[in-house]
């Protein structure tokens, strides 16, 4: 089986056998069908899969299972299993989005709510009955809010306007612009604009937002604030969509704004979920997300009714470890 474990940065490709041991580990760039399309985002991967598939027989597998950012509708999550399996590593190809992976990653049988904040915003529910909850994600034109890159687009919002006398004034006005080494922050905006300052450079807003948030700014820490309530929001939001709110519900938080540790957002949403449903258990999940892609395949390649299940994928998770992380 190979496991595929996409993102806006880069891609994880793990070849594993149907033991759970690890035969082949390696890492591609990021997966953007949102941006080039489908067919163009799996060409781009392809010769990584290629040298990966290399310690197959034949260079061929049973499986191939994706779990992927940026599949976040199903007719994506088709387009891309279709572009996967038009050049033939497999007999059979798994398309799904990336936060069914950390949800398997961080529960016991993959039940409960997952919610992802890095550079964008997920979450998915999963009943025991299997039924899911599901959010387009596809940003602010779906009612998407919180992501480091929607929340350090108002930092700017905020200092532009602080900087021309629309909006009150705030210490991030100044963190922003001496960490650009401009002289405000709406030169700042207007040279991201211009792109002469790189426009991917906009996660370095972040940093800058929790350090001002945690100095006492009140903007930063009404925009931090906000941010915990969105990602609260979206997790009761499905637990009450799957009547769980009275249960002991699982409920996995991950991606680096949430393992970040930062108790002005993670403890605020922390709360504000337990207000909602007091009996869930909350994970923060810090394991590596293509574990949860591979624990995946290997469930769907052997079967629900497979005997050693649980010894294989134990076997997984201790390969994986011993593995590193490619550079």
């Amino acid at each position: 089986m190979l496991a595929l474990d996409g993102g806006n940065s880069k891609t994880d490709i793990l070849l594993v056998d149907e033991h759970g041991s690890v035969m082949t580990r390696t890492r591609s760039g990021p997966f953007i069908p949102h941006l080039v399309g489908a067919v163009r985002a799996v060409e781009l991967l392809a010769p990584d899969i290629e040298r990966a598939l290399a310690s197959a027989p034949g260079g061929h597998v049973t499986l191939i299972a994706g779990y992927l950012a940026n599949a976040d509708l199903p007719i994506e999550e088709e387009l891309i299993a279709a572009a996967i399996a038009s050049y033939g590593w497999s007999d059979s190809v798994i398309v799904e989005n990336d936060t069914l992976a950390m949800l398997r990653t961080g529960t016991e049988q993959g039940h409960g709510v997952a919610v992802v904040c890095g550079a964008g915003i997920n979450c998915i529910g999963v009943g025991e009955n299997g039924e899911r909850v599901r959010f387009p994600a596809l940003g602010r034109i779906t009612g998407d809010w919180g992501g480091g890159l929607g929340i350090s687009k108002e930092v700017l919002w905020y200092t532009s306007r602080a900087h021309d006398g629309r909006g009150p004034a705030t210490s991030l006005s100044q963190a922003v612009a001496s960490h650009f080494g401009l002289p405000h922050a709406a030169a700042v905006a207007e040279a991201m604009h211009l792109r002469s300052i790189d426009y991917d450079r906009m996660h370095e807003i972040v940093p800058l937002l929790f350090g001002e948030a945690n100095a006492g700014d009140p903007i930063a820490r009404a925009v931090v604030h906000r941010q915990a309530q969105e990602l609260a929001l979206l997790v009761t939001n499905a637990l009450e969509r799957l009547h769980l709110t009275d249960g002991t519900p699982e409920v996995v938080m991950g991606g680096g704004m949430l393992t970040s540790g930062e108790p002005l957002l993670v403890d605020v949403v922390i709360n504000l979920v337990l207000a909602a449903a007091p009996g869930a258990r909350i994970t923060i999940v810090e394991d590596q997300p293509i574990l949860g892609s591979a624990l995946l395949g290997l469930e769907a390649l052997l079967g629900p009714d497979a005997n050693d299940i649980t010894e294989r994928t134990d076997r997984l998770r201790a390969s994986l470890a011993s593995t590193g992380v490619p550079a």
